[in-house]
């Protein structure tokens, strides 16, 4: 067992010993995983959704993350970067890719580009070690957002800004399981996605039931939809869908329809069409990481550093979730979802 993994087992122990004080104060909150993928760059000036007056910073940040092309996810990642370089005037530079390979390439040129800040998710923490330590020795901060959070101290991080998946997770299996559902298929929709993974296995800790793990690709979501159908249309016991990616959620509730199934579905992240779908009943709910303070905070917190030598975290990550999105509080954050900030 290689020293990350190791330290991933022993980080969601201790996740798990908080699982009842944790998630019960999320389901209490107002809501508070990914991803689109081709290369972009963007000026903070003047972008960035409900952004103040540019300040003068003059510091360039790179966005690297695990993105591909179709999930609005990183969108609104993006928005909340520009916005904090636009108070600042800083730039933002964002690219993504999904291989991890090629995502440590994108690190490595933000390196090359002597950048001030680089800001990184982690889907794959032990691929993209070696970039990830790179900056660090070239005396770039890194803050690593979504999902690494068990690594990113151990890497060198700064901090980290995000969830803890598996607690998430849990709280995911809290609301089935309230929901009385009993046979669960949880989608995952990138291979090798150690957070989605962590998600499912949460879910499964506290799920009053049986749950399965189904894989399909965020690439596709029209063939997702399909084997979600067939998996029900296979199995008319499962009463339970928990997807990890807006889009499929909306993919998984035409599913449901189309399979002639009472399944509950939940899934996390938000859209327009995922608050829609909760307001009228066809999903559940939907765990809520606010995307958008996964791409302002890190700008905030590079630019607290600079400025005046402070450190957010304490070595921990600061959270940005879990919060549940239902049918009492969706109607609240529909209004921000359609402006994609949320």
């Amino acid at each position: 067992m290689s020293r990350i993994s190791a330290r991933r087992i022993s980080a969601r122990r201790i996740s798990a010993r908080r699982t009842l004080v944790g998630a019960g104060a999320g389901l209490a909150l107002l809501a508070l995983t990914a991803c689109t993928g081709q290369p972009i760059t963007q000026t903070g000036a003047g972008s960035g959704a409900g952004a103040a007056a540019a300040g003068d910073s003059g510091r360039t940040y790179a966005l690297v993350v695990h993105s591909v092309p179709g999930d609005a996810f990183w969108d609104v990642v993006k928005t909340g970067a520009e916005a904090a370089g636009n108070v600042y005037g800083a730039t933002i530079t964002y690219q993504g890719d999904p291989d991890v390979q090629k995502q440590s390439q994108l690190i490595e040129t933000a390196i090359a580009a002597k950048v001030d800040g680089i800001i990184v998710s982690m889907a794959n923490p032990e691929g993209l070690a070696g970039a990830i330590t790179d900056a660090v020795a070239a005396d770039i901060p890194v803050i690593t957002i979504n999902s690494g959070a068990d690594e990113s101290a151990a890497l060198g991080a700064m901090t980290h800004v995000g969830q803890s998946e598996y607690l998430a997770g849990q709280g995911a299996g809290t609301q089935l399981t309230e929901a009385s559902a009993k046979k669960v298929i949880c989608v995952i929709h990138e291979a090798g996605n150690a957070g989605l993974e962590d998600r499912c296995a949460g879910a499964a800790d506290t799920l009053d039931g049986s749950l399965t793990n189904l894989q399909v690709d965020i690439a596709n979501v029209a063939d997702a939809q399909n084997t979600i159908t067939s998996a029900l249309l296979a199995d008319p016991s499962i009463d339970g869908v928990l997807t990890l990616n807006s889009a499929v959620g909306v993919a998984a509730a035409q599913a449901v329809a189309d399979a002639g199934s009472d399944a509950q579905i939940g899934t996390f992240d938000v859209s327009a069409d995922v608050t829609s779908l909760i307001e009228n009943g066809s999903i559940l709910f939907a765990v809520d990481q606010q995307p958008y303070l996964q791409g302002y905070l890190p700008v905030d917190f590079f630019e607290l550093f600079y400025t005046n030598g402070n450190v957010v975290g304490g070595g921990q990550p600061v959270y940005s979730g879990p919060g549940f999105v239902i049918k009492d509080n969706a109607g609240q954050v529909a209004e921000f979802a359609g402006n994609g900030t949320r």
